[in-house]
């Protein structure tokens, strides 16, 4: 049974993670823990590393805020928003809102780590050009 003092641990990290502890990400994950988002899905802590460098390199000041955590077992369910500024886009502070749910191994690391989040909405619409074509088609759907 994994303990509240592990969510906490989790939560503190993803709340506090930029690019002069992203390395400490094999103490969060198993070596072989599962992470998929909208983009990727990769086994290895090398390659969820990899998914955290690459953020850093595409927006500015990103930071996440944990809105909601809930802890049954070995399992957590946190809800986010992702708080960035894109690099090559609009400077204005985005947000992107999100879910992930963990899976906790015997030694309280993540074993599995699932992103729930509209990459429509939350993203494309956003972009130049793509937003108006994704808004578009999202009225002509409603229709």
């Amino acid at each position: 049974m994994i303990d509240d003092a592990r969510l906490q641990q989790l939560i503190r990290f993803f709340e506090q993670i930029d690019t002069s502890n992203v390395d400490l990400l094999e103490h969060i994950y198993s070596p072989d823990a599962f992470f998929k988002d909208p983009f990727n899905e990769v086994h290895g802590i090398e390659a969820i590393t990899g998914i955290f460098q690459h953020m850093f390199d595409q927006v500015d000041s990103p930071r996440f805020v944990v809105t909601t955590s809930v802890l049954q077992g070995d399992q957590a369910f946190l809800t986010w928003d992702f708080l960035f500024r894109m690099k090559r886009f609009s400077r204005e502070q985005q947000c992107i809102r999100g879910a992930t749910h963990v899976r906790f191994a015997a030694d309280g690391r993540v074993s599995f780590h699932r992103d729930y989040w509209d990459v429509a909405e939350e993203l494309y619409e956003k972009l130049p050009v793509l937003g108006s074509l994704m808004r578009t088609l999202k009225a002509l759907a409603r229709r």
